[in-house]
């Protein structure tokens, strides 16, 4: 186990988990009345991730679904999570519910399409050990950041939460329309 193996899956793991860039969305989700606990979505994305650390591949096949097909899914999904973030809309029906703890929260945004096809291209090149700590160290960062999403959104300020809600879609926007290029091809060619 090397530490420098560790720090480098957890950069990966940081930018591509990028709760930073879904901050704005959970505040307006927080704002339009909808609960998040934050144990229960730090909890419930950490346990999908670790599955599929530890057994995706056999995970998708139980269900005859490849990667590519899973991943061209997620990112249509995420696709338009961006779009609710730049253009304002709500394109996704609201149950009758007031939480967002599991969906859309821990699944897709935290353990999402993204997350899990680099987590499972992370196994194959890095011990299982060196990338659960990662993940660990990921998923902490994940709570607090949940936890303190309210305080954190205001010290930014309206005005720069407005912008960084509008940067951060357009960035999740292009997540995952590199996330559908990238796997489409493979779709095709099958």
């Amino acid at each position: 186990m090397k530490i420098f193996d560790i720090l480098s899956v957890f950069m990966v793991l940081f930018a591509v988990i990028d709760i930073f860039g879904v901050l704005p969305f959970l505040v307006d989700l927080k704002k339009s009345g909808k609960t998040i606990h934050s144990t229960k979505t730090t909890i419930v994305a950490t346990f999908i991730l670790f599955s599929f650390l530890f057994g995706g591949e056999y995970l998708l096949k139980l269900f005859n679904v490849d990667f590519s097909s899973f991943a061209v899914a997620g990112s249509i999904v995420l696709f338009f999570l961006s779009l609710e973030m730049v253009l304002g809309l709500n394109l996704f029906k609201q149950e009758n519910t007031t939480d967002a703890t599991v969906i859309p929260i821990a699944f897709p945004l935290i353990a999402g399409p993204g997350s899990i096809t680099t987590l499972i291209s992370l196994r194959a090149e890095y011990q299982a050990l060196e990338v659960a700590i990662a993940l660990i160290a990921n998923m902490l960062i994940v709570y607090v950041v949940l936890k303190l999403s309210v305080q954190i959104e205001k010290k930014l300020g309206v005005t720069l939460n407005y912008v960084i809600k509008k940067f951060f879609g357009i960035i999740l926007m292009a997540m995952s329309v590199k996330l559908f290029a990238s796997n489409i091809g493979i779709l095709i060619g099958n």
